[in-house]
């Protein structure tokens, strides 16, 4: 994520406050020990209803932020995984027991060691949620000019502000982020629909062939063709 590297092992999680683009590598995976990875958006009005709960005396400060926090899934978490997964085979169950599942995986969330992180999701005023509303638009709009100053306007905060707990929480500042946006967007276009450089650096809002060859290079560590002749030879081990 940004300039951040994440290992997970078995029966990890890596949770994310709040949208991150990010990419992801399989470092072993066969047929016989194939990779499960369960992706889980949490809803932060629901996180707001059942903070008080777990932190009845107050939510305590929270000293520094992280882009990502690397979690062991202990056996309740992944045991609520797997019955919540199971509810997929029952219409009746979707409706009905999933919520309660996932409440539980809420509350076992918020008492882990990283639980404050999980609490500021819920909260309008938190550093997080201010930055989550520039985060929406600009994976709406990645591909159009914009200004730090707009952004912050966007998020009722001063620019400076603004600037520092966006970099707080993403670990990349606003254009950063906008630029990894747009480097993932230039990628996914030319390994899915084999679209040249050129067009695809087009539609992402880049008006120079040069510098999206020289931000893909620094991105991906290789330009544009040679990245997507690799992957293409190798497509189990990248997604």
């Amino acid at each position: 994520m940004g300039h951040e590297t994440y290992k997970l092992d078995r029966s990890q999680m890596l949770m994310n406050p709040i949208t991150l683009p990010i990419s992801l590598q399989t470092m072993k995976a066969t047929k016989s020990e194939p990779l499960l990875i369960i992706r889980l958006d949490l809803n932060p009005e629901r996180i707001a209803e059942i903070v008080p709960k777990v932190y009845s005396h107050g939510l305590p400060e929270i000293k520094q932020w992280c882009a990502g926090h690397v979690m062991n899934a202990d056996i309740s978490i992944i045991d609520a995984m797997i019955r919540l997964l199971e509810c997929l085979q029952k219409p009746g169950d979707v409706e009905f027991i999933a919520p309660l599942i996932m409440d539980e995986i809420l509350i076992r969330l918020l008492r882990s060691s990283d639980g404050v992180h999980v609490a500021a999701m819920g909260f309008a005023d938190s550093g997080v949620h201010q930055v989550s509303d520039a985060i929406a638009w600009l994976r709406k709009n990645f591909s159009q000019s914009v200004k730090v100053s707009d952004l912050a306007k966007l998020t009722h905060m001063s620019e400076s502000s603004f600037y520092n707990h966006f970099k707080a929480v993403t670990s990349m500042s606003p254009m950063q982020y906008q630029k990894a946006l747009r480097l993932h967007e230039a990628r996914n276009l030319m390994l899915s629909q084999h679209m040249d450089a050129t067009t695809a650096s087009r539609m992402v809002g880049y008006v120079s062939n040069s510098q999206f060859s020289r931000d893909y290079s620094a991105f991906y560590g290789a330009p544009p063709r040679k990245d997507i002749d690799k992957l293409y030879r190798q497509p189990q081990k990248t997604y």
